[in-house]
């Protein structure tokens, strides 16, 4: 008997008693994401105890698809991605048993929106060179300091933090990485308005904000290797899970069908070759997740990164180009302050300015492109002088 054969009947029958027991139409949402993590089906590759049973990623899709028919809450990926798709794996990766108990279940049920403080005004690309201080006192850190381009920090309850412990090492050896309670005193978030009219983004400072040391991942000069894991993560949530024909191509392709009075010569070649990098992306995607089943995401998240952002410029442009002066259209440049993000949401105004930022967050396209050329393609490395000097005496 083949694993599929004799994993797929347990799943199903563990979903089965949990609707059972907590019936969907009747238990609170967030009573019910718990009852979830408790059951294991949360996130099935995590280990048992932590939300998941320990099995190949590929079998959440069935435990989503039972739920989904039965009506049940799904956990909100939209509006906690980087708690879900971030925080938690790097949790699980780093954390001590502990902080698994008590951070990793508030991530599934809601109750933890989480936001990343990483970039800096002068650390973007070059993320090592993060200038945020964290002075050890006593049991706690005082951490002070300014992050940008930080999504979501004005929902967040708690944040995934890296800062500069030591700064008499060199860049990547000074950092230690921290969850910080964004409530906590000191903490203040201010919008950065964007090209799309919207204040998606935030910058956030940092004022003697004091973090528990019982709230640091990893060890102290570990932050580097804690922060890529959380990077390697991220890439892979931006760059791969849309089903066939969703996303970006989805709504350029149901356009196509629906308006035929918009299709010019030569058009529709250039929309099949998207629409098969669109569904290359998505099986490559899908492999990617697959091998979650044997550890963290490596490196070759970085071009899956790459190739949606690539995508979903060029089929938001293609979009426009369909519409005509139709594409031009905006329906709403009042700020918003959204409670997620949202890519491929509203007009397609809206979409093609909104893709433009897909290069640059998660990791820069040309940075990109460097990790893949070094860590996955094994080419030689651009010299970089500043590797061994410490932090402090690096020009700025």
């Amino acid at each position: 008997m083949s694993d599929t054969e004799s994993i797929e009947p347990d799943l199903t029958a563990r979903v089965a008693t949990l609707l059972r027991d907590h019936d969907p139409a009747t238990t609170d949402p967030q009573e019910f994401r718990g009852a979830l993590f408790d059951a294991g089906l949360a996130r099935v590759d995590f280990p048992p105890g932590l939300g998941g049973l320990g099995l190949p990623q590929r079998f959440q899709k069935l435990v989503d698809a039972r739920l989904e028919a039965a009506d049940a809450p799904m956990l909100l990926r939209e509006h906690n991605g980087i708690g879900l798709g971030m925080a938690a794996p790097t949790i699980v990766a780093f954390g001590t048993d502990e902080q698994r108990r008590t951070l990793l279940r508030p991530i599934f049920t809601n109750e933890h929106v989480y936001c990343q403080l990483f970039s800096e005004p002068e650390a973007g690309s070059d993320l090592a060179a993060v200038a945020t201080s964290a002075r050890r006192d006593g049991d706690e850190w005082i951490v002070n300091g300014q992050k940008v381009w930080t999504s979501g920090a004005h929902n967040a309850d708690m944040a995934i933090l890296l800062a500069r412990s030591d700064p008499d090492l060199p860049k990547h050896a000074g950092l230690t990485y921290f969850v910080c309670d964004m409530r906590d005193p000191g903490v203040e978030v201010r919008p950065l308005r964007q090209l799309t009219g919207e204040a998606e983004f935030n910058e956030v400072f940092l004022t003697d904000v004091r973090v528990p040391d019982s709230l640091r991942l990893g060890e102290i000069g570990q932050g580097w290797k804690v922060a890529t894991t959380t990077l390697n993560n991220e890439r892979v949530a931006i760059g791969s899970g849309a089903p066939r024909e969703g996303g970006m191509i989805g709504r350029v392709a149901a356009t196509w069908r629906d308006n035929p009075q918009w299709r010019h010569p030569g058009m529709h070649d250039r929309l099949m070759r998207l629409w098969v990098d669109a569904e290359a992306i998505r099986i490559t995607g899908e492999r990617l997740r697959q091998q979650l089943a044997n550890g963290q995401p490596g490196p070759e998240g970085s071009g899956m990164k790459v190739l949606f952002a690539r995508s979903a410029q060029e089929v938001s442009g293609f979009d426009l180009e369909l519409r005509g002066e139709d594409g031009l259209r905006y329906d709403d440049w009042t700020m918003r302050r959204p409670d997620k993000v949202d890519y491929t949401g509203r007009e397609p105004g809206y979409r093609y300015l909104r893709a433009k930022g897909n290069s640059i967050e998660g990791g820069t396209s040309e940075i990109l492109l460097n990790v893949i050329a070094e860590r996955v393609l094994g080419l030689a490395p651009e010299p970089r002088a500043d590797k061994d000097i410490a932090w402090k005496d690096l020009p700025r």
